[in-house]
């Protein structure tokens, strides 16, 4: 091969390089000391007429399991209308707080508590098992390598690891009711509603930002904000059944 056809293929390469270089660094987050930062808050709430949740018999393990009330927990809407466990992330920040180091997922009465818990990626999730009986935890996941394993009575924790964004289904092949999610975060601006479909995101540092709202029911919806120094921006939606 001659010297300008080499010098061709090797301008074509670094350029890809760099392209490849630029695209996988696109998104990684840095922590930095935020001073002066602003917060978002708001309320998402039910459009139309809020569904009653179904009850959920527990059938197996009953002296621990049928010790309190169940309900399906895919959709819960408060008396204001409020939607509870929609998860509110900031999907466009590259630098900010410092990522938490791990989360807890605990197994309590025959359910998953908190039914959506938030994992950064990379963090370690602990997972306990509270309830003394035999658990078995499986992960539905894509990006990462689903699980399925045993939690029994004498294994009061064990540890799993994510290290891609995604939202994770988990279910429990030993008591067919149980269901929640991992929702695996790229940085630590999210939050998730309470009772009464409210959140709140802290010390983020001034900007425009896309703020992504997710339900594993009612679907995902984006918006736009602008977050000022020492100020908290209002944000509200409305969610409702497709």
């Amino acid at each position: 091969m001659n010297r300008p056809i080499k010098a061709y293929f090797a301008h074509i390469a670094l350029g890809v390089g760099l392209q490849m270089s630029l695209f996988s660094n696109a998104w990684t987050y840095e922590a930095i000391d935020v001073k002066d930062g602003g917060s978002i808050s708001g309320e998402v709430k039910f459009s139309g007429t809020p569904p009653t949740p179904e009850k959920i018999a527990a059938t197996k393990d009953q002296e621990v399991c049928g010790k309190t009330e169940k309900v399906n927990e895919s959709l819960l809407v408060g008396a204001n209308k409020g939607i509870q466990n929609v998860v509110v992330s900031i999907t466009n920040i590259q630098k900010g707080k410092k990522m938490p180091d791990a989360t807890t997922l605990d197994q309590k009465d025959c359910r998953y508590a908190p039914h959506i818990v938030l994992s950064p990626a990379g963090a370690d999730l602990t997972i306990l098992n509270s309830d003394g009986i035999l658990h078995n935890i499986h992960s539905y996941s894509t990006k990462n390598p689903p699980f399925n394993k045993a939690q029994p009575k004498f294994k009061k924790e064990m540890k799993e690891k994510f290290a891609q964004p995604e939202n994770v289904r988990l279910t429990c092949d030993a008591h067919g009711w149980m269901a929640g999610w991992v929702v695996v975060q790229e940085n630590p601006y999210y939050a998730v509603t309470d009772a009464n479909g409210v959140f709140q995101i802290a010390d983020i540092p001034p900007g425009d930002y896309e703020i992504k709202f997710w339900h594993e029911t009612l679907g995902e919806t984006t918006q736009k904000i602008s977050v000022k120094t020492k100020e908290d921006s209002k944000v509200s939606l409305e969610m409702a059944k497709k």
